[in-house]
């Protein structure tokens, strides 16, 4: 919802957001309560914050409108430089996300640290091949993208995938991401201005399947029920979707009336929000 969205009207939603949204999902998957807890397995939040906020990215998108120029003219990342240093930071900080969802230093949490570099990696692979294949090109934002497509597939499985799981759930999860942002996205003519449903909502929904399926042996009960699991995975996917996708939308209509709309004007968006809002001018770096 870049370059369009209120600052007051964010402020408000974020706060409302977190409050009604973020914060019953996180109690559905980690609250240790039975209500509408289907026994997922989500170890460091793949319901729980990558479907959770694709989806509300996605639908206050459809709320606001599109950029109005989306669609005419091409609109281009302002820095593979500066993308490039934010996914290097998220990688970095990734490990802390995944590993340190185990509250411990164990062998989980080494092994989370392991699998979640791993999923990054083939993460990249699978982005730069499909761009490859398709545009015959392999960019830096591409192969960045690749790898915050991975680390977002690996983050329900940190604990339990193997090697060998991090590996296809990385390199399916950076070609998914691909197909998300360079067909599907234009495809439903939806303006996401950060990917935040294709990156994160759709790989996340392909993570957290694939949790249930790759259980590494260290991980595996005896009594595992592969498709008892697969289904418990899709009653918490279903959920969160559902449950995101309406409450978002209503704190975003009570944000935007209390701001007395949540788009800027037109002459505000035209300037930039940077400059016109926050008096400020970035450099082309």
């Amino acid at each position: 919802m870049i370059e369009r969205v209120k600052f007051s009207t964010f402020l408000i939603f974020v706060a409302l957001w977190v409050a009604a949204v973020y914060a019953p999902v996180t109690h559905w998957a980690w609250g240790g309560g039975e209500t509408l807890n289907f026994g997922e397995m989500d170890f460091a939040g793949g319901t729980v914050v990558h479907i959770n906020a694709g989806v509300a990215g996605l639908v206050v998108a459809l709320i606001l409108g599109r950029r109005k120029d989306y669609g005419k003219t091409a609109i281009k990342p302002f820095s593979p430089v500066l993308v490039a240093l934010g996914a290097a930071l998220l990688w970095f900080g990734w490990f802390g996300f995944n590993a340190g969802s185990e509250l411990a230093a164990d062998g989980v949490a080494a092994s989370a640290f392991l699998v979640t570099n791993v999923a990054a990696s083939l993460g990249v692979i699978g982005w730069l091949v499909a761009e490859w294949i398709m545009f015959k090109k392999a960019t830096l934002v591409g192969g960045a993208s690749g790898a915050i497509a991975g680390l977002v597939a690996i983050t329900p499985a940190a604990g339990s995938a193997g090697v060998e799981g991090a590996i296809i759930l990385g390199l399916v999860a950076g070609i998914l991401g691909f197909i998300g942002v360079s067909k599907l996205k234009p495809m439903l003519k939806i303006d996401d201005s950060l990917d935040a449903f294709w990156v994160h909502g759709l790989v996340g929904i392909w993570g957290s399947i694939a949790t249930a399926i790759f259980i590494a042996d260290y991980a595996m009960a005896e009594n595992y029920d592969m498709a008892a699991q697969i289904v418990s995975q899709l009653k918490a996917i279903a959920l969160t979707i559902v449950y995101s996708g309406v409450v978002t939308a209503i704190v975003f209509y009570i944000a935007a009336a209390l701001t007395g709309g949540g788009r800027v004007d037109e002459e505000t968006e035209s300037k930039g929000l940077d400059e016109t809002v926050h008096g400020e001018k970035a450099l082309n770096l």
